[in-house]
């Protein structure tokens, strides 16, 4: 066998020359992917598909490794995405406590019309699925109003 000596970073290795055979159509793909994986050659685009491959299958072998770095990166990514959605929460509910207040202090609404309005509010929120329109809300008072307005039709 032809062998190649070659220089790697850490140790010093000698490429083996070996026979491969492979079907025209993987000879086909393999050129058709050797730009995208920026390989110079056949031999190197086969050399790093082996590689990928061999990490692939021995991946069972790494399971004591690899769960505990996944699970650590999971939740620092949770832990940041809660910590994101708790402050935009605040600053939602901040906003609403705001509106209200501004809301109470003008209107003269009964307590039993609020029980009622609490009611029917929990129930558009679970059959909407928490998708609220201000329109929707919006022609539902009016609805009201002409009903109000008009008590015998």
């Amino acid at each position: 066998m032809d062998k190649i000596q070659v220089q790697t970073e850490l140790t010093r290795e000698k490429k083996e020359r070996i026979p491969v055979w492979m079907y025209p159509s993987t000879l086909a793909m393999i050129e058709g992917a050797l730009q995208q994986a920026n390989c110079k050659s056949r031999s190197e685009f086969l050399e790093e598909a082996a590689k990928y491959y061999a990490g692939y299958v021995s991946a069972e072998n790494a399971i004591q490794y690899l769960p505990p770095m996944l699970v650590s990166a999971f939740r620092g990514t949770v832990r940041d995405s809660e910590m994101h959605i708790s402050r935009l929460l605040f600053k939602l509910a901040v906003e609403l406590d705001m509106m209200m207040n501004v809301l109470a202090s003008e209107l003269d609404t009964e307590p039993e019309a609020l029980a009622q309005m609490r009611g029917r509010c929990i129930r558009n929120v679970k059959k909407t699925g928490g998708y609220i329109a201000f329109e929707n809300a919006a022609r539902y008072q009016l609805k009201l109003c002409e009903d109000e307005a008009n008590p015998d039709e």
